[in-house]
């Protein structure tokens, strides 16, 4: 005897309801997600290839762009935002600029210090989309004897005494080497010896230690 066939009927899922849930996620991605803001300072710098990743926490980010000027920026920590309220403080009272506290604390939100000490109350009050380099005229590093970098390198070593501190020197590939070296002794006369080059990271060459390392995931092997 054979077996009765049961009618088949289609499947139908209503799919509303998961249409409604994936509107409502895309609009929730789109409405709180904040787009990168443009870089107030656009540095190319050179390219290298490195394993050594830059720091993200306790650092001072020194950067020369491709018209010479420099520009000095903390990282965006509490600690780090603290750190550069103490770096003024100690330049303001080195070089007895007369800053109040009001101005001091319009620096410290400012994106970076770019201007000659006897301007620094010009910049606390403009607007920090004013805050670019084609408008701020940088930290005056020409030469020797008007080489300022030297009060703000003490001031960063006086605020981080004690602390760990990460110094970075952010150059443009088409920046001048005299700059470059301006700033770099400015760091040697304040006795800061230690500092990390941020690079464009490229890929190891095939074949090499450093491409294996990377491989296997040793980047300590490939330092």
């Amino acid at each position: 005897m054979s077996r009765p066939k049961i009618p088949r009927k289609s499947t139908s899922v209503d799919m509303t309801a998961m249409c409604d849930v994936a509107f409502l996620l895309l609009s929730f991605f789109i409405l709180t997600t904040k787009p990168k803001p443009s870089e107030a300072v656009h540095i190319d710098p050179p390219s290298s290839v490195s394993a050594t990743k830059a720091p993200e926490k306790d650092l001072v980010m020194l950067s020369l762009n491709k018209d010479g000027k420099v520009f000095i920026s903390t990282g965006d920590s509490k600690d780090d935002k603290d750190a550069k309220e103490d770096i003024i403080r100690s330049v303001n009272n080195t070089k007895a600029l007369g800053l109040t506290d009001i101005e001091i604390a319009q620096l410290k939100a400012a994106p970076f210090i770019g201007v000659p000490l006897a301007q620094l109350k010009i910049q606390a009050k403009m607007d920090p989309s004013q805050m670019t380099a084609e408008i701020l005229t940088g930290i005056p590093c020409q030469d020797t004897a008007h080489n300022e970098m030297m009060d703000w390198v003490r001031g960063i070593k006086d605020a981080y005494t004690g602390k760990k501190l990460n110094v970075l020197l952010k150059g443009d590939n088409l920046a001048k080497y005299p700059a470059f070296k301006n700033i770099v002794a400015a760091l040697k006369k304040n006795d800061v010896l230690k500092f990390q080059m941020v690079t464009n990271p490229e890929a190891a060459p095939t074949g090499t230690l450093l491409y294996k390392a990377e491989q296997n995931g040793n980047y300590k092997a490939a330092e």
